[in-house]
Order: C-alpha cells, then sequence, then structure tokens
C-alpha cells in the first residue's frame, strides 16, 4: 500500500537550518505541490533564452543555468538520502559541497532546453519515488551529514529548496 499523503514533518523530524526550506512549503498535499512546481519551473524556465540564462545578478553568483543545476544536483542528494533511510539503510550518509559542486556541473556549457529536460525528469523521479512510499517508510530517520532527518521531511526540503531558488530567480535574476 503506497501513501496518499505526506504530512508534514514535526520539529524533532529534522534540525532546524531546514526549517528555512520547509516553511515555505504550503500546506496542502506535498505530491501536488510537487508536481505544481514541476510545472511552474518548466514555465518559467521556457520563457528563458540561452543568453538570459548565462546572467548572474553580481560578481561570483552562479548563472541561472548554474541555479537550475544546483536545484537538480540537491534533489538527487535529497532524494537519495530518502530511498536509503526509507530502505532502513543505517548508515551515516555525507553531506556535499555545492560551492564545489556547480562549476563541476558545468552548466553554462550546456543549452537550457537540455537542462530544463533533465530537471523536468529528476522531479517526475522524485514525485514517483515519494508516491511509492508508505508512511512507515516516511517515518523513517537516518543521519546525513552529521544531522538526523525522516524521509518525509527531506520530501519538504526537498519542496521548499525549490521554493526557495525560483523566488531567488524570480527577484534577483528576472526582475
Amino acid at each position: 500500500m503506497t501513501s496518499a499523503t505526506i504530512p508534514r514533518p514535526g520539529p524533532s523530524e529534522y534540525v532546524p537550518y531546514y526549517e528555512t526550506y520547509i516553511s515555505k512549503v504550503p500546506k496542502g498535499d506535498l505530491l501536488t505541490v510537487l508536481e505544481d512546481q514541476r510545472r511552474e519551473t518548466q514555465q518559467l524556465l521556457a520563457g528563458l533564452s540561452d543568453t538570459k540564462a548565462l546572467h548572474r545578478y553580481a560578481a561570483g553568483k552562479w548563472s541561472i543555468k548554474e541555479v537550475v543545476g544546483h536545484m537538480m544536483d540537491t534533489e538527487r542528494v535529497f532524494c537519495y538520502r530518502a530511498l536509503a533511510f526509507a530502505r532502513g539503510d543505517a548508515n551515516s550518509l555525507p553531506g556535499f559541497d555545492e560551492k564545489a559542486w556547480a562549476p563541476a556541473g558545468r552548466f553554462d556549457a550546456r543549452s537550457l532546453t537540455e537542462l530544463a529536460a533533465e530537471s523536468d525528469a529528476v522531479r517526475r523521479a522524485t514525485i514517483a519515488l515519494f508516491r511509492g512510499l508508505d508512511g512507515e517508510a516516511l517515518a523513517r530517520r537516518g543521519t546525513a551529514n552529521n544531522n538526523p532527518i525522516s524521509v518525509r521531511a527531506l520530501a519538504w526540503v526537498i519542496a521548499g529548496h525549490e521554493r526557495h531558488h525560483v523566488a531567488i530567480l524570480r527577484e534577483r535574476y528576472l526582475a
């Protein structure tokens, strides 16, 4: 039996840092939120040229393409964590250095169309993963980057992380 909804996690399910992201997610069915975000992000990216997607709002900041790449990298890492913990893996998982990963991803060398298609595939895979987890799996916990977190909290962090970065794109890059 699969989970119909993914309840909002309680504060004991994650470290306070993640409240930054979880608090950005509206009430309601998280799987619907994730699907709505997928469509909204695709619409946002479809309206940009490759030239515009190279824009940086300040020196030393990521380009729009790098922000998209960062969102994909983070979503993949958090999905792996969720999968491992949902399956009962008790190993502590490492963190990752997004500041090192973004340039290594060479996202600026790729077309925005290609990045958007990959982003869409990543989100569809995320939705499929979480749709297939039951309540017991969603409640499981593990440790990543030396911080305890539940599977369901990871799902909410994924949604909040994208919401955070899309807001930055709208406010600082596209305003």
